[in-house]
């Protein structure tokens, strides 16, 4: 078994769907085919959600229906499908839209992975039928029937060993040589839909490479690999061809877009190798992700990664005792689903840099019950890596810094890009 997993970019029109079909076309079988929402579709799924909290119903099924049915369905007969799979999960769609709007006092992270996980389910029946038509023996599988977790909802945790039973009894129940899978969704033991977070494609496509024991997993982007810098910020950026799992891990929790955070330890578990490569240029070598320790990364890696909070908290009075608030903080920050980038502390504050989301204005309330806290938002971390002299001349930002650390080979600056300081 080999994993291909493709991410919205490579879906998003009627052309990227056909390029997916040639790559799995060519490739050897048994194959399992992880495939994110099309384009933007979780983008506009949240904001259907969000207008329908918001008390607008009638408005956010207009923004359904124009964002996301009928975009689906111009594409479906863009490719010449008979489209009646699609209208029908499009009708479970409007059923489950219209239950959670009659619905009162409903949590918002629950009916978020109602709505946003038929974004994939959307996705997965079109590459589905598109590969039958062009001639291949290809099965679709719903990943809320077989991926198993827990009901954190949005940021959901996977039990393993159910999930792993799930998924290759239904693999062994329908021999096929391609099966087309969900990324970033499962269910509940309920069977209420679930999420792993944003960008969890790259998960789901680890988790189901582990499971079924693959050769690989291959992770299709729209870049040329892993380069050592967005091209946006260097335009000398180069290719890494090799790193050990250890830097892919180290990368992605720097902030690097290419790999997601959660997508390593899976794969690392067994020692299945991790492919990144374009999909516009399939035979391109790309960059690979294993143990091996001659995999090292020789050039500086630059990553930057903006719109983050610093949350500086204070002691209500001199009690305060360092180690004995640690574990009640990084609690709260947990509950909250917020994701830490960097630390600082002395003998009486501790900064904490995470990333902005819809629950830091909770978590903030939340600490103030027993700190003194305030908060910059708007900041940018930059970390180099391999860092040297004149990387850091050329780089080093001139505005704000708010954090400056260091360690042997590695330099982070966490500074102001917006003022605004709360207390």
């Amino acid at each position: 078994m080999i994993v291909y997993k493709f991410g919205g970019a490579s879906v998003k029109n009627s052309d990227g769907i056909r390029n997916l079909s040639k790559i799995v076309s060519e490739a050897n079988a048994p194959i399992c085919v992880v495939v994110s929402a099309m384009g933007k579709t979780t983008n506009a799924l949240e904001c259907v959600v969000r207008t329908l909290f918001d008390g607008k119903a009638s408005e956010a099924y207009e923004l359904l229906n124009s964002t996301v049915i009928v975009p689906h369905l111009a594409t479906a007969r863009q490719l010449g499908l008979d489209t009646q799979k699609l209208e029908n999960e499009i009708d479970n769609l409007k059923d489950s839209f219209q239950m959670v709007s009659h619905g009162h006092g409903q949590l918002y992270d629950k009916v978020y992975d109602c709505i946003v996980s038929y974004g994939e389910v959307l996705s997965t029946r079109i590459v589905a039928d598109y590969l039958q038509l062009a001639g291949n023996d290809a099965h679709w599988l719903d990943m809320r029937k077989l991926l198993r977790t827990d009901s954190t909802f949005r940021e959901a945790n996977v039990v393993i060993r159910d999930s792993q039973q799930l998924l290759l009894n239904a693999i062994a129940d329908e021999p096929h040589n391609i099966y087309v899978l969900q990324g970033f969704i499962g269910a509940n033991s309920q069977g209420n839909p679930t999420t792993l977070g944003r960008e969890g494609s790259d998960y789901t496509a680890a988790l189901v490479g582990n499971m079924t024991d693959a050769e690989s997993v291959t992770i299709w982007k729209d870049v040329p690999g892993i380069l050592n810098a967005d091209p946006r910020v260097m335009k000398d950026a180069v290719l890494i061809p090799e790193l050990t799992y250890y830097d892919a891990v180290e990368l992605a929790y720097s902030g690097a877009q290419v790999i997601h955070p959660k997508t390593i330890r899976p794969l690392e578990n067994k020692s299945i190798p991790l492919y990144v490569k374009p999909f516009m240029e399939p035979d391109a070598k790309g960059s690979v992700i294993a143990g091996t320790k001659k995999c090292r990364i020789e050039v500086p890696v630059v990553i930057r990664r903006n719109n983050l909070t610093l949350i500086t908290i204070r002691p209500l009075d001199f009690a305060f005792v360092m180690e004995e608030s640690l574990p009640n903080i990084f609690s709260v920050l947990k509950q909250h689903h917020l994701k830490v980038s960097i630390i600082q502390s002395s003998a009486v504050t501790i900064s904490i840099a995470v990333d902005n989301s819809s629950h830091i204005e909770e978590a903030i309330e939340f600490l103030r019950a027993s700190y003194r806290v305030s908060y910059n938002q708007g900041l940018t971390l930059l970390t180099i890596r391999q860092t040297n002299k004149e990387i850091e001349r050329r780089l080093k930002p001139e505005t704000q810094i708010m954090i400056e650390q260091r360690t042997r080979n590695t330099v982070k600056f966490l500074y102001r890009t917006l003022q605004d300081t709360k207390e």
